[in-house]
Protein backbone atom coordinates (compact mmCIF):
# COMPACT_ATOMS: atom_id res chain seq x y z
CA UNK A 1 0.00 0.00 0.00
CA UNK A 2 1.57 3.87 -0.92
CA UNK A 3 1.55 5.77 1.93
CA UNK A 4 -0.16 9.00 0.89
CA UNK A 5 1.35 10.84 3.06
CA UNK A 6 4.72 9.94 1.80
CA UNK A 7 3.20 11.18 -1.85
CA UNK A 8 1.73 14.85 0.01
CA UNK A 9 5.80 15.34 1.17
CA UNK A 10 6.97 14.40 -2.53
CA UNK A 11 4.36 16.67 -4.34
CA UNK A 12 5.14 19.68 -1.84
CA UNK A 13 8.70 19.44 -2.63
CA UNK A 14 8.31 18.81 -6.33
CA UNK A 15 6.53 21.85 -6.40
CA UNK A 16 9.11 24.17 -4.38
CA UNK A 17 11.42 22.92 -6.81
CA UNK A 18 9.74 23.72 -9.83
CA UNK A 19 8.59 27.27 -8.28
CA UNK A 20 12.51 28.26 -7.42
CA UNK A 21 13.77 26.85 -10.86
CA UNK A 22 10.97 29.36 -12.10
CA UNK A 23 12.77 32.52 -10.39
CA UNK A 24 16.28 31.14 -10.99
CA UNK A 25 15.48 31.41 -14.86
CA UNK A 26 13.00 33.99 -15.29
CA UNK A 27 13.93 36.90 -13.71
CA UNK A 28 11.86 38.91 -11.06
CA UNK A 29 12.41 42.26 -12.73
CA UNK A 30 11.03 44.25 -9.93
CA UNK A 31 13.34 43.05 -7.57
CA UNK A 32 16.47 42.83 -10.14
CA UNK A 33 19.71 44.09 -8.66
CA UNK A 34 21.59 47.12 -10.13
CA UNK A 35 24.74 44.73 -10.21
CA UNK A 36 22.81 42.26 -12.28
CA UNK A 37 21.88 43.98 -14.80
CA UNK A 38 23.18 42.43 -18.08
CA UNK A 39 21.53 44.10 -20.91
CA UNK A 40 21.96 42.47 -24.67
CA UNK A 41 21.78 44.54 -27.86
CA UNK A 42 19.17 43.65 -30.21
CA UNK A 43 20.09 45.29 -32.89
CA UNK A 44 20.62 43.43 -36.26
CA UNK A 45 23.52 45.33 -37.05
CA UNK A 46 26.93 44.67 -38.52
CA UNK A 47 29.89 43.39 -36.27
CA UNK A 48 33.36 43.05 -36.60
CA UNK A 49 35.83 40.59 -35.48
CA UNK A 50 39.10 42.34 -35.51
CA UNK A 51 41.74 39.53 -35.00
CA UNK A 52 44.87 41.59 -35.64
CA UNK A 53 45.57 45.35 -35.33
CA UNK A 54 45.33 47.78 -38.67
CA UNK A 55 49.46 48.00 -37.81
CA UNK A 56 51.85 47.27 -35.31
CA UNK A 57 51.56 48.23 -32.00
CA UNK A 58 53.24 49.63 -29.15
CA UNK A 59 51.75 49.00 -25.88
CA UNK A 60 52.32 52.28 -23.74
CA UNK A 61 50.85 51.00 -20.90
CA UNK A 62 51.26 47.94 -18.76
CA UNK A 63 52.77 46.03 -15.75
CA UNK A 64 54.14 42.67 -15.04
CA UNK A 65 51.14 40.76 -15.30
CA UNK A 66 53.25 37.82 -16.27
CA UNK A 67 55.23 36.33 -13.02
CA UNK A 68 57.20 33.79 -14.65
CA UNK A 69 59.34 32.99 -18.13
CA UNK A 70 56.66 30.45 -19.21
CA UNK A 71 53.63 33.08 -18.55
CA UNK A 72 55.54 35.72 -20.22
CA UNK A 73 56.38 33.24 -23.65
CA UNK A 74 52.78 33.18 -23.30
CA UNK A 75 52.30 36.63 -23.48
CA UNK A 76 54.13 36.65 -26.22
CA UNK A 77 52.53 34.09 -28.36
CA UNK A 78 49.32 36.62 -27.79
CA UNK A 79 51.31 39.98 -28.79
CA UNK A 80 52.23 38.42 -32.18
CA UNK A 81 48.59 36.87 -32.64
CA UNK A 82 47.18 40.41 -31.96
CA UNK A 83 50.04 42.33 -33.42
CA UNK A 84 51.84 43.86 -29.99
CA UNK A 85 55.29 44.56 -31.31
CA UNK A 86 56.16 46.00 -28.07
CA UNK A 87 54.82 46.09 -24.59
CA UNK A 88 56.05 49.31 -21.91
CA UNK A 89 55.92 47.46 -18.84
CA UNK A 90 55.20 50.34 -15.59
CA UNK A 91 56.86 48.37 -12.83
CA UNK A 92 56.43 51.01 -10.64
CA UNK A 93 59.60 49.36 -8.66
CA UNK A 94 62.66 50.26 -7.56
CA UNK A 95 65.72 48.71 -5.48
CA UNK A 96 65.40 44.76 -5.74
CA UNK A 97 61.74 44.48 -6.61
CA UNK A 98 62.84 46.45 -9.83
CA UNK A 99 65.81 44.55 -10.38
CA UNK A 100 64.05 40.80 -10.42
CA UNK A 101 61.48 42.18 -13.50
CA UNK A 102 63.87 43.60 -15.00
CA UNK A 103 66.19 40.40 -15.34
CA UNK A 104 62.62 38.61 -15.90
CA UNK A 105 61.07 40.73 -19.17
CA UNK A 106 64.90 41.76 -20.20
CA UNK A 107 65.48 38.36 -21.80
CA UNK A 108 62.65 39.05 -24.37
CA UNK A 109 64.73 41.72 -26.26
CA UNK A 110 62.63 44.43 -28.06
CA UNK A 111 59.49 42.75 -26.93
CA UNK A 112 59.67 44.40 -23.48
CA UNK A 113 60.71 47.80 -22.31
CA UNK A 114 60.92 47.94 -18.44
CA UNK A 115 60.33 51.35 -16.39
CA UNK A 116 60.89 51.81 -12.98
CA UNK A 117 59.30 53.75 -10.02
CA UNK A 118 60.32 56.37 -7.68
CA UNK A 119 61.92 55.43 -3.88
CA UNK A 120 60.08 57.90 -1.91
CA UNK A 121 62.05 56.65 1.21
CA UNK A 122 62.64 59.59 3.36
CA UNK A 123 60.54 61.67 1.41
CA UNK A 124 60.12 64.14 4.37
CA UNK A 125 63.69 64.54 5.29
CA UNK A 126 66.20 67.16 3.85
CA UNK A 127 67.92 64.21 2.03
CA UNK A 128 65.34 62.81 -0.46
CA UNK A 129 66.08 64.47 -3.52
CA UNK A 130 69.54 62.94 -3.60
CA UNK A 131 68.46 59.21 -2.32
CA UNK A 132 65.40 59.82 -4.89
CA UNK A 133 67.89 60.46 -7.75
CA UNK A 134 70.82 57.67 -6.91
CA UNK A 135 67.90 55.04 -7.02
CA UNK A 136 66.75 56.46 -10.14
CA UNK A 137 70.54 56.78 -11.55
CA UNK A 138 70.97 53.20 -10.49
CA UNK A 139 67.47 51.63 -12.02
CA UNK A 140 68.62 53.51 -15.48
CA UNK A 141 71.70 51.21 -15.26
CA UNK A 142 69.77 47.88 -14.88
CA UNK A 143 67.98 49.23 -18.30
CA UNK A 144 65.08 51.43 -16.58
CA UNK A 145 64.09 53.89 -19.60
CA UNK A 146 61.39 55.45 -18.19
CA UNK A 147 59.50 55.98 -14.80
CA UNK A 148 56.28 55.04 -14.01
CA UNK A 149 53.07 54.47 -13.21
CA UNK A 150 53.57 57.59 -10.37
CA UNK A 151 50.14 57.82 -9.17
CA UNK A 152 47.73 59.93 -6.93
CA UNK A 153 44.57 59.91 -6.47
CA UNK A 154 44.58 62.92 -3.61
CA UNK A 155 46.14 61.97 -0.73
CA UNK A 156 49.54 61.59 -2.07
CA UNK A 157 51.74 60.06 -4.45
CA UNK A 158 51.28 56.29 -3.70
CA UNK A 159 51.92 53.74 -6.64
CA UNK A 160 55.14 53.53 -6.51
CA UNK A 161 57.74 51.24 -4.00
CA UNK A 162 58.62 50.41 -1.59
CA UNK A 163 56.86 53.34 0.36
CA UNK A 164 54.35 55.43 -0.47
CA UNK A 165 54.60 59.50 -0.14
CA UNK A 166 51.39 60.57 1.64
CA UNK A 167 50.85 64.53 1.46
CA UNK A 168 52.86 64.70 -1.49
CA UNK A 169 51.89 65.29 -5.15
CA UNK A 170 53.35 65.40 -8.34
CA UNK A 171 53.86 69.42 -8.52
CA UNK A 172 56.02 69.49 -5.10
CA UNK A 173 59.19 71.11 -5.45
CA UNK A 174 61.28 68.07 -3.73
CA UNK A 175 60.32 66.65 -7.11
CA UNK A 176 62.07 68.73 -9.46
CA UNK A 177 65.46 67.46 -9.04
CA UNK A 178 64.09 64.26 -10.24
CA UNK A 179 62.54 65.26 -12.90
CA UNK A 180 65.20 67.44 -13.81
CA UNK A 181 67.58 64.25 -13.82
CA UNK A 182 64.54 62.20 -15.29
CA UNK A 183 65.16 64.91 -18.49
CA UNK A 184 68.71 64.38 -18.46
CA UNK A 185 68.24 60.82 -18.94
CA UNK A 186 65.88 60.83 -20.92
CA UNK A 187 62.89 59.00 -18.96
CA UNK A 188 59.60 59.79 -19.80
CA UNK A 189 57.44 60.17 -16.76
CA UNK A 190 54.07 58.45 -16.73
CA UNK A 191 51.55 60.00 -14.38
CA UNK A 192 48.46 58.48 -12.89
CA UNK A 193 46.29 61.48 -11.42
CA UNK A 194 42.97 61.25 -10.16
CA UNK A 195 40.14 58.71 -11.20
CA UNK A 196 37.20 59.31 -13.51
CA UNK A 197 34.70 62.11 -12.61
CA UNK A 198 31.63 59.22 -11.68
CA UNK A 199 33.89 58.18 -9.02
CA UNK A 200 33.36 61.62 -7.53
CA UNK A 201 29.85 61.79 -8.10
CA UNK A 202 27.14 61.07 -5.79
CA UNK A 203 26.34 57.32 -5.82
CA UNK A 204 22.70 57.82 -6.80
CA UNK A 205 20.40 57.05 -9.67
CA UNK A 206 21.61 60.14 -11.52
CA UNK A 207 25.43 58.38 -11.71
CA UNK A 208 25.00 56.97 -14.98
CA UNK A 209 28.54 55.41 -14.15
CA UNK A 210 27.18 54.03 -10.62
CA UNK A 211 27.80 50.16 -11.62
CA UNK A 212 31.69 50.78 -11.79
CA UNK A 213 31.60 53.77 -10.14
CA UNK A 214 30.38 52.63 -6.52
CA UNK A 215 33.39 50.02 -6.71
CA UNK A 216 36.32 52.58 -7.21
CA UNK A 217 34.22 55.80 -5.36
CA UNK A 218 36.54 58.12 -3.82
CA UNK A 219 35.86 59.46 -0.29
CA UNK A 220 36.35 63.00 -0.08
CA UNK A 221 36.11 63.15 3.55
CA UNK A 222 39.27 62.40 3.92
CA UNK A 223 41.29 65.29 5.55
CA UNK A 224 43.82 66.75 2.85
CA UNK A 225 42.60 65.06 -0.17
CA UNK A 226 42.44 66.90 -3.29
CA UNK A 227 39.36 66.70 -6.00
CA UNK A 228 39.82 65.61 -10.06
CA UNK A 229 40.41 69.22 -10.71
CA UNK A 230 42.71 70.54 -7.83
CA UNK A 231 44.92 66.78 -9.43
CA UNK A 232 44.81 67.71 -12.98
CA UNK A 233 45.87 71.39 -11.62
CA UNK A 234 48.68 69.70 -9.60
CA UNK A 235 49.70 67.33 -13.25
CA UNK A 236 49.13 70.85 -15.06
CA UNK A 237 52.10 72.21 -12.74
CA UNK A 238 54.65 69.68 -13.28
CA UNK A 239 54.57 69.60 -16.72
CA UNK A 240 54.61 73.67 -16.92
CA UNK A 241 57.37 73.96 -14.42
CA UNK A 242 59.70 70.53 -16.16
CA UNK A 243 60.00 71.67 -19.71
CA UNK A 244 62.34 69.56 -21.10
CA UNK A 245 60.59 66.55 -19.26
CA UNK A 246 58.41 64.81 -20.66
CA UNK A 247 55.24 63.55 -19.10
CA UNK A 248 52.35 61.05 -20.18
CA UNK A 249 49.06 61.27 -18.43
CA UNK A 250 47.86 57.82 -18.27
CA UNK A 251 44.13 57.56 -18.94
CA UNK A 252 43.50 60.62 -20.49
CA UNK A 253 44.54 62.29 -17.44
CA UNK A 254 41.03 61.25 -16.27
CA UNK A 255 39.26 64.00 -18.34
CA UNK A 256 37.10 62.14 -20.51
CA UNK A 257 34.17 64.14 -19.37
CA UNK A 258 36.36 67.20 -20.22
CA UNK A 259 38.81 66.43 -22.82
CA UNK A 260 38.32 70.07 -23.62
CA UNK A 261 40.57 70.91 -21.15
CA UNK A 262 42.74 68.30 -21.88
CA UNK A 263 43.19 69.73 -25.41
CA UNK A 264 43.99 72.89 -23.87
CA UNK A 265 47.17 71.18 -21.98
CA UNK A 266 47.82 69.38 -25.21
CA UNK A 267 47.98 72.63 -27.21
CA UNK A 268 50.64 74.60 -24.82
CA UNK A 269 52.75 71.87 -23.79
CA UNK A 270 54.89 70.15 -25.95
CA UNK A 271 56.23 68.06 -23.69
CA UNK A 272 53.17 66.72 -22.73
CA UNK A 273 51.24 63.55 -23.86
CA UNK A 274 48.51 60.85 -22.83
CA UNK A 275 48.00 57.73 -22.92
CA UNK A 276 44.44 56.01 -23.93
CA UNK A 277 44.44 52.96 -21.50
CA UNK A 278 41.72 51.37 -19.78
CA UNK A 279 39.23 54.12 -20.63
CA UNK A 280 37.70 52.83 -23.86
CA UNK A 281 34.48 52.65 -22.09
CA UNK A 282 34.24 55.99 -21.08
CA UNK A 283 34.86 57.13 -24.36
CA UNK A 284 33.35 54.82 -26.78
CA UNK A 285 30.09 56.35 -25.46
CA UNK A 286 31.05 59.31 -27.56
CA UNK A 287 32.33 58.19 -30.81
CA UNK A 288 31.58 61.13 -33.17
CA UNK A 289 33.37 63.28 -30.75
CA UNK A 290 36.08 61.26 -29.41
CA UNK A 291 36.84 60.64 -33.63
CA UNK A 292 37.15 64.26 -33.94
CA UNK A 293 39.12 64.36 -30.36
CA UNK A 294 41.45 61.75 -32.29
CA UNK A 295 41.91 63.35 -35.21
CA UNK A 296 43.04 66.92 -33.56
CA UNK A 297 45.56 65.30 -31.26
CA UNK A 298 46.53 62.59 -33.29
CA UNK A 299 50.46 63.49 -32.52
CA UNK A 300 50.09 62.96 -29.20
CA UNK A 301 48.04 60.20 -28.09
CA UNK A 302 49.57 56.34 -27.21
CA UNK A 303 48.10 53.23 -27.26
CA UNK A 304 48.06 51.57 -24.10
CA UNK A 305 45.82 48.57 -22.30
CA UNK A 306 46.30 48.07 -18.27
CA UNK A 307 43.98 45.21 -18.32
CA UNK A 308 46.18 42.69 -18.74
CA UNK A 309 47.03 40.39 -21.99
CA UNK A 310 44.01 38.27 -23.31
CA UNK A 311 43.67 38.13 -26.69
CA UNK A 312 39.76 39.34 -25.95
CA UNK A 313 41.23 41.83 -23.82
CA UNK A 314 43.08 43.30 -26.86
CA UNK A 315 40.73 42.52 -29.59
CA UNK A 316 38.52 45.02 -28.38
CA UNK A 317 40.29 47.40 -27.99
CA UNK A 318 41.08 47.09 -31.69
CA UNK A 319 37.39 46.97 -32.14
CA UNK A 320 36.27 50.10 -30.72
CA UNK A 321 39.05 52.36 -32.37
CA UNK A 322 38.71 51.03 -35.63
CA UNK A 323 35.62 49.99 -36.57
CA UNK A 324 32.37 51.62 -36.97
CA UNK A 325 30.17 49.12 -34.78
CA UNK A 326 27.89 50.28 -33.12
CA UNK A 327 26.07 49.72 -29.64
CA UNK A 328 27.69 46.73 -28.28
CA UNK A 329 28.24 45.81 -24.88
CA UNK A 330 31.75 44.53 -22.91
CA UNK A 331 30.13 44.70 -19.34
CA UNK A 332 32.50 42.35 -18.43
CA UNK A 333 35.56 43.43 -19.75
CA UNK A 334 34.96 47.10 -18.49
CA UNK A 335 32.73 47.02 -15.36
CA UNK A 336 30.05 49.85 -17.30
CA UNK A 337 26.30 49.13 -18.61
CA UNK A 338 26.23 50.84 -20.74
CA UNK A 339 26.51 50.71 -24.66
CA UNK A 340 29.94 51.20 -26.19
CA UNK A 341 30.62 52.40 -30.02
CA UNK A 342 33.41 52.00 -32.54
CA UNK A 343 35.56 55.27 -33.69
CA UNK A 344 36.12 54.20 -37.46
CA UNK A 345 39.26 56.16 -36.82
CA UNK A 346 41.12 56.38 -40.53
CA UNK A 347 44.35 54.63 -40.76
CA UNK A 348 46.54 57.47 -40.91
CA UNK A 349 45.38 58.44 -37.39
CA UNK A 350 45.87 54.84 -36.21
CA UNK A 351 49.23 54.37 -37.42
CA UNK A 352 50.33 57.81 -34.95
CA UNK A 353 47.79 55.94 -32.18
CA UNK A 354 49.05 52.15 -32.54
CA UNK A 355 52.84 52.91 -33.12
CA UNK A 356 54.34 56.08 -34.52
CA UNK A 357 54.08 58.21 -31.55
CA UNK A 358 55.48 55.67 -29.19
CA UNK A 359 58.00 55.13 -31.50
CA UNK A 360 58.87 58.64 -31.19
CA UNK A 361 59.14 58.62 -27.56
CA UNK A 362 61.12 55.68 -27.46
CA UNK A 363 63.93 56.29 -30.10
CA UNK A 364 64.62 59.94 -29.34
CA UNK A 365 64.76 59.37 -25.19
CA UNK A 366 66.96 55.74 -26.21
Amino acid sequence: MINSKKISVFSLILIMYSVSAFFLTAQDVNNLLLRNYRPKSLYKIPVTQVQKAAFPVIDMHSHPYARSEKEISDWVKIMDSCGIQKTIILSMATGAEFDSIMELYGKYGDRFEVWCGLDYTGYDTPDFPASAVRELERCYKKGARGVGELGDKGLGLFYSHPVPAWGMHIDDPRLKPVFQKCAELHMPVNIHVADPVWMYEKMDSTNDGLMNAFEWKIDLSKPGILGLDQLVQTLENAVRENPKTIFIACHFANLNHDLDRLGRMLDTYPNFYADISARYAESATIPRYMQNFYKKYQNRLLYGTDMGFSPSMYRVTFRILETADEHFYEISQFGYHWALHGFALPRTVLKKIYNTNATRIIEKYK
